[in-house]
């Protein structure tokens, strides 16, 4: 049976709480996995592999960085257990980025960590049964993308998602569209040239659709016409399927060498303690863990990511 990782999050925010609810639920039970909790002592549910106690003090400062190193730790540790062989795969509870930060974690999230660890080029899904979007750019200021999106960016996620719908979903010949960084695709260059000039050779040279203007893609794609659909930046893939799937969508990290996937939300610490959090997404991203565990392990040793 799958043995996996998963880690608290943050410990100020809804991570432990959803994690204890998550691993009771009827759904996850019958999986039949074996789950190894990841994290500190101290926030109210039981954990396998300690990485030290939360004991917050008050100071917002101070509480914010050790929560932050906490929740780095756990990751770092999943991480390596998975790259040991000694898990199948990991699920992450949300952390906060600002929190990572200042606890000495220079990443802008999970995936970027996640890669540095594992020596690997990643790529980031989001996953739904109503729409799947793949990132081309990540964490990134707005002012920066147009700079970020280039060729390369786009052959490299549209090579990560085939690879992933293939492997991790079953689907033989994917149906791939990219998603337009200007209105109207630029419309014959009055609002940017970038499609022209970068995304439609890109799309031409990695085999897939597009690009076709952000207002119709996504629901081109829900509607059965494609099979993910790549955005050139975080917010447009981020609103398309938070729209589509809040609540029920899953992060999953393509182009790891083991499966890792976290719910599609973050540490909701307005709610933290107070009975309200969802543990849906995080259902949902545990059984499509145990899903891809099941699925890598039925794919030759030469095809999965090699770790540098």
């Amino acid at each position: 049976m799958p043995r996996l990782a998963i880690t608290l999050g943050d410990p100020r925010g809804i991570g432990p709480e959803i994690v204890a609810r998550a691993l009771q639920d009827a759904r996850v039970v019958s999986t039949g996995a074996t789950w190894i909790v990841i994290g500190p002592t101290g926030t109210g549910i039981a954990v396998d592999d300690v990485i030290g106690d939360w004991q917050p003090t008050g100071q917002m400062t101070d509480d914010a960085a050790r929560a932050g190193r906490l929740a780095g730790l756990a990751v770092e540790r999943a991480a390596r257990m998975a790259l040991a062989h000694e898990v199948d795969g990991i699920v992450t509870a949300p952390l906060d980025k600002a929190a990572l930060y200042a606890g000495g974690y220079d990443f802008p999230g999970h995936t970027e960590m996640l890669a540095a660890i594992a020596g690997v080029q990643t790529t980031m899904m989001l996953a739904s049964d109503k729409l799947r979007v793949v990132l081309a750019t990540t964490h990134l200021a707005l002012r920066d993308v147009p700079a970020a999106v280039t060729r390369e960016a786009i052959v490299q996620a549209a090579h990560a998602t085939r690879a992933g719908l293939r492997q991790g979903f079953g689907i033989a010949e994917p149906r791939i569209a990219l998603c337009a960084i200007n209105p109207h695709a630029g419309d014959g260059g009055r609002f940017g040239d970038e499609d022209e000039r970068i995304l439609a050779p890109a799309a031409r040279e990695a085999d897939i659709a597009g690009p076709f203007p952000a207002d119709t893609v996504f629901v081109r794609a829900m509607r059965g016409e494609f099979d993910a659909v790549i955005a050139p930046y975080h917010d447009v893939g981020m609103t398309a399927i938070k729209v589509a799937s809040f609540g029920s969508a899953v992060n999953v990290t393509l182009g790891l060498p083991f499966p890792r996937t976290s719910p599609d939300h973050g540490t909701a610490m307005d709610i933290a303690g107070k009975g309200l959090a969802s543990a849906e997404s995080l259902v949902a991203a545990m059984e499509l863990a145990v899903r891809l565990v099941h699925a890598l392990a039925a794919e030759p040793l030469s095809e999965r990511p090699k770790v540098r």
